[in-house]
């Protein structure tokens, strides 16, 4: 796995995990009784970013870890993830019909 690889592996993990978590524990402006003028009553009244910014790191990187270990392993090839090599188009031999192999 290249370097590159791993962080966008890496930033999909942290914002799967993120978009999980976000709306854990919100309190909107309705619910609170102080509904900001010209924001929606569903607004969150206290977000509490950095708090779940911190979370989710937690949570992440270690999810990270596990599957960049069972990538690098070779536990799961690649070639298992490719759903070409499953549904991929079928051969065609010259002449537009079917090879032989393909039947």
């Amino acid at each position: 796995m290249a370097v590159t690889s791993a962080i966008v592996l890496l930033v999909v993990f942290w914002f799967m995990v993120f978009f999980i978590v976000l709306p854990l524990r919100l309190t909107t402006q309705q619910e609170s009784g102080s509904v900001v003028e010209g924001t929606p009553g569903s607004a969150p009244a206290n977000p509490q970013l950095k708090r779940k910014v911190r979370i989710v790191t937690a949570i992440a990187l270690p999810l990270w870890a596990i599957a960049c270990a069972i990538i690098l392993s070779g536990a799961i090839p690649a070639d298992y993830l490719s759903m070409y090599h499953r549904f991929g188009p079928e051969r065609i031999a010259p002449g537009g019909g079917q090879a032989e192999g393909a039947r």
